[in-house]
């Protein structure tokens, strides 16, 4: 039988092949669209005060309590205290404890200063040197606290943490708050010498103290405490708002320097408050950082978890940092750095107890500039893993204090981040940096004239190494 050979021969072009491409390209374009839409609807945006009445988005405390895992509820609820003796036999009202108690108080702040307890050591074990610790500074806020600690509770590695809360009130509602945490080491420290504690002497306000707008002159004649020292701008202390500042130096030293548990700790100690809030790989992310601060700025000696972009987008962003010279306003949120920089911060404490500024931030950005040999400079990501979630606070003061749409915004946006696997990248990579333009020396924001306060914050300091 013949065999026939086939022969390729080429066909006619009669388009379809060139139609079949161009129906590719249209749905890839397509895809690609919708793709870069889905993403961009997903942009952040959880600044509550972009949104205008008409937002319907349901921001319950329900809706909120519904994004949390049962088992984390507890941490959301608590018993009221009306007027009845607390646990420790100190009798509190709703407007706080009375001041026949001020005594008492002292007591047991002495005695939790002294003791140093640690709890659920037996549970997870020593802290290791290299072990991150977290210091939260609390004053009285107790809702926020609660949903700061509901975000702890569901970082990846926070069994590994020591978690010191640093208080300036002594309250049994957030004792019991504090000491009911499950899932990590615990500890809590309480600052001495605080406004609950001293309501009608220094550091709190003496009735004999100069009111903040009075006239030098006519306090000279009046001859009230701190006649002599008002601060740049004419004005005498207002004690609520020189105690943040005493209070952050005060736990800074007593973290590195005084307390027993820490006295040979060597790794990173991140520095957090009542009002923020955590993604779940903020550890993760602080880990890569810190491997990779060598290679990706060596001069870095902060690392910083939080930014305060209002909008940004995780796929974006998610793994990327950036390198910058520090500054107090961009870099105090979630900032994280170990006792080498300490040392050196510490050592210009006169820099930052004496600069006329009632804020711990720029004093710390004073002594940068005015003292440090190597200024600090912070690695810090672009897509946030610390959140501020506060709305209400000492500076500002809004009809809703619950903060429920930020909270709830903060929620959504790492649900987000989590269905799309944009958390816990395998890497990061440095984003191209700006020119940075040179820092120019500013004028302090005043407030911290009084050379009582100078004295006390040189007083916090430790000189015991």
């Amino acid at each position: 039988m013949m065999r026939v050979h086939r022969i390729a021969i080429s066909l006619p072009n009669t388009g379809a092949l060139a139609r079949r491409r161009h129906t590719l390209y249209i749905r890839s374009a397509i895809i690609v669209f919708i793709l870069f839409a889905f993403l961009q609807f997903h942009v952040i945006n959880y600044d509550s005060s972009d949104s205008g009445p008409s937002d319907s988005t349901n921001y319950s405390t329900a809706a909120i309590l519904q994004m949390v895992p049962p088992v984390f509820h507890k941490y959301l609820t608590g018993k009221s205290r009306n007027a009845t003796h607390a646990q420790n036999g100190t009798l509190f009202s709703a407007e706080g404890p009375r001041p026949a108690n001020i005594s008492e108080i002292l007591r047991m702040i002495h005695r939790y200063n002294e003791l140093q307890t640690v709890l659920n050591e037996d549970i997870y074990g020593p802290l290791q040197n290299d072990s991150v610790i977290i210091v939260v500074q609390v004053h009285k806020r107790i809702t926020y606290l609660r949903h700061l600690i509901v975000s702890l509770a569901q970082a990846r590695d926070i069994s590994r943490t020591l978690l010191v809360f640093s208080h300036d009130y002594y309250d049994d509602d957030i004792n019991d708050l504090v000491q009911s945490i499950d899932f990590c080491k615990v500890m809590q420290i309480f600052y001495p010498f605080s406004i609950q504690t001293h309501p009608n002497e220094f550091p709190g306000s003496d009735p004999d103290d100069c009111p903040r707008d009075i006239k030098k002159e006519q306090a000279l004649l009046r001859k009230c405490n701190n006649a002599l020292h008002p601060d740049l701008y004419g004005h005498y202390r207002e004690a609520k708002f020189t105690q943040t500042k005493h209070h952050w130096w005060w736990k800074a030293n007593r973290v590195f320097d005084q307390l027993e548990v820490t006295k040979y700790h060597t790794g990173m100690v991140v520095f957090l408050e009542e009002d923020h809030y955590v993604a779940e790989d903020f550890l993760h992310i602080l880990e890569l950082m810190f491997r990779k601060s060598q290679e990706l700025c060596p001069k870095c000696n902060i690392l910083s978890l939080g930014t305060y972009l209002k909008t940004f987008n995780y796929y974006t962003y998610n793994k990327k940092v950036e390198v910058t010279p520090w500054v107090s306003s961009k870099h105090n949120m979630g900032m994280a750095f170990n006792r080498t920089t300490w040392y050196e911060v510490v050592r210009c404490a006169r820099h930052f107890c004496e600069y006329d500024d009632y804020n711990w931030d720029w004093s710390l950005q004073h002594v940068s500039q005015q003292c440090l040999k190597e200024k600090l400079h912070v690695m810090v990501v672009k897509g946030p893993r610390v959140f501020h979630i506060g709305e209400c606070g000492v500076h500002h003061k809004k009809s809703n204090c619950e903060s429920n749409e930020v909270i709830s915004k903060v929620q959504q946006v790492l649900k987000v981040a989590r269905s799309s696997q944009q958390l816990f990248p395998r890497s990061i990579s440095l984003t191209q940096t700006s020119v940075i333009k040179k820092t120019n020396l500013r004028k302090g924001n005043g407030g911290w004239g009084d050379q009582r306060d100078h004295l006390l914050c040189l007083n916090i300091t430790f000189v015991g190494r």
